[in-house]
């Protein structure tokens, strides 16, 4: 197949393209660059020995889509792209809306206008409801309770109106919960602007000496240690997810799957886990618990391994050995 992947240069994207490439598939990037390197899809070509089509473009410019789609003869998209980090879609939610609602409009549109109607939805768990008790499934209870969720809720519910209106459309969405770790070569991994959102990048430059310590928000949860759990998936299972998706996702209709592994991994748990499998020492300090964090989310991913064949293959052990190789080498 021919797969356009958005945000193909992102975290998400680029190890979704390593897989593809990896399974015989052909992958044209499309990114703007906001967020991720120019450097990365030659990365991906080293680590496949594959090539690989890149285009520098926008989704808020719908000519630039056009372009794409109408000359590459694409069989399928892959929507990673969009903002993605829940403090600044607090600080600036008509940024998060703009991009990531009309980012998805204006790709839905030219995918019609050129009858491409394949797409796999790169969501998130952030859509479920506080309310609703781990292990989510893929029918709990939805309602974000931050704009970048709520982004995410909405593209899930013009995709659904989507689908309802036009038949023709093959639509998966993909609710994915806590992505750590890179490529296994270090060549490809998280790599956010500034100072990291997520545990596991901010851990791993606290042991590189980039920064002075872990911030644990809260040690005081009814967890076995106090802190929060969440469920922690590497990368490239992620990936896996994601090309596992693309090929069921043959007939028309809309489908829903949780990609995690099923079990939660504590904060201090984590820290842990990282220390030993890399030998270093991560300093922390316990700091006041931020608003709306929750004790515990993990997921039930039943219905992707009965689907899709989904199963987890990376331990704990190797998504901090792989993000410990990533962190040395961006580091150079």
């Amino acid at each position: 197949m021919r797969v356009l992947i958005t945000g193909g240069a992102g975290y998400i994207g680029s190890h979704t393209a390593v897989e593809l490439l990896s399974e015989g598939h052909e992958v044209i990037i499309f990114d703007n660059y906001s967020n991720s390197s120019t450097t990365v899809p030659e990365r991906i070509a080293r680590i496949t020995g594959g090539p690989l089509t890149c285009f520098r473009g926008d989704l808020l410019r719908p000519s630039d889509l056009d372009l794409v789609i109408r000359d590459q003869g694409i069989d399928a998209v892959i929507h990673c792209a969009g903002f993605k980090a829940v403090a600044e879609s607090v600080e600036d939610p008509l940024m998060y809306y703009r991009n990531n609602l009309t980012g998805l409009i204006n790709l839905l549109d030219a995918m019609a206008e050129h009858d491409v109607r394949n797409l796999v939805f790169s969501s998130s768990a952030t859509v479920y409801h506080a309310s609703g008790e781990s292990p989510y499934q893929e029918d709990s209870l939805v309602g974000a309770n931050n704009p970048y969720g709520r982004t995410k809720e909405m593209s899930e519910r013009v995709l659904a109106d989507l689908v309802a209106s036009d038949p023709t459309w093959a639509v998966t969405i993909l609710r994915y919960f806590n992505p750590i770790g890179a490529h296994p070569s270090g060549l490809i991994g998280d790599d956010p602007e500034g100072i990291p959102a997520n545990l596991l990048p901010y851990v791993a430059r606290v042991a590189a000496g980039e920064l002075p310590a872990v911030q644990i928000y809260g040690d005081d949860y009814d967890t076995p240690d106090g802190t929060g759990i969440r469920d922690y998936i590497h990368i490239m299972d992620l990936a896996r997810g994601h090309v596992l998706a693309l090929l069921e996702n043959r007939e028309p209709g809309m489908r829903v799957y949780n990609l995690g592994t099923g079990r939660g991994t504590s904060v201090k748990e984590l820290i842990a886990a990282f220390e030993a499998a890399n030998g270093c020492v991560v300093p922390s300090v316990v700091t006041a618990r931020r608003p709306g964090d929750l004790p515990v989310v993990y997921a039930d991913p039943t219905l992707a391994r009965q689907e899709l064949g989904f199963t987890p293959r990376y331990s704990l052990e190797e998504m901090c050995a792989h993000a410990w190789a990533w962190q040395r080498l961006r580091q150079g």
